[in-house]
């Protein structure tokens, strides 16, 4: 099944009625095409001062690549629970288990104004905080510590460098449960494109 026309899907969904989903944008295209998908919408719902999340996974088939579709004004740590929910289910899987299925976060590209996807199958989320490691921690405000040392996003790979001779442990991805799903994104985006060696598939949020 062609991966076309998404766009139009957010806006027109299910019996003709208008339901939004604010993509978050990145000039920078992790994947820019995906064939035989599944799409599932996870909507940013308020009930008077509360935020909520509403799943909508009607078209979810196990077999296929599924295309999260998620607002970006989300607070990341109801995101996180609900794709945990959702990776166990097809991890779990046996009868239509396909092991060359993928995951994949949506997003806009605003280079080339189209939808472009980041992989991320084999993450392993845990809402807790690391035990061991080199702690890399993206807080609500978009800076950046390791082990609670500042560093500039722009010399973050350098500095990782710079330390790894002296100290061997694995580097630990963490983020503020209290970022938006959107500036989570970002941040994968920016690990993924910076190359930095990520050897563990764990993530962390709290």
């Amino acid at each position: 099944m062609k991966y076309c026309s998404l766009i139009i899907l957010f806006i027109l969904f299910s019996c003709g009625n208008k339901e939004d989903i604010l993509l978050p944008k990145s000039n920078v295209t992790a994947v820019s095409d995906i064939v035989d998908h599944s799409p599932i919408y996870i909507f940013f719902r308020t009930k008077e001062k509360d935020t909520l999340v509403e799943v909508n996974k009607k078209n979810e088939i196990i077999s296929t690549n599924w295309i999260f579709n998620i607002d970006k004004r989300l607070p990341l740590q109801l995101v996180i629970s609900e794709v945990m929910k959702l990776q166990d289910k097809k991890r779990k899987e046996v009868a239509h288990k396909n092991d060359d299925a993928k995951n994949y976060y949506s997003y806009a590209d605003s280079i080339h104004k189209n939808l472009a996807f980041l992989p991320f199958t084999e993450v392993v989320y845990k809402l807790e905080k690391p035990k061991s490691g080199l702690v890399i921690f993206f807080d609500k405000h978009n800076e950046i510590t390791v082990n609670n040392v500042p560093v500039k996003r722009a010399d973050l790979r350098k500095y990782l460098s710079s330390i790894s001779n002296e100290n061997s442990n694995v580097l630990q991805f963490c983020f503020a449960k209290n970022m938006t799903y959107g500036g989570y994104l970002q941040n994968e985006i920016f690990i993924q494109s910076s190359v930095i060696n990520k050897i563990t598939k764990e993530e962390f949020v709290y």
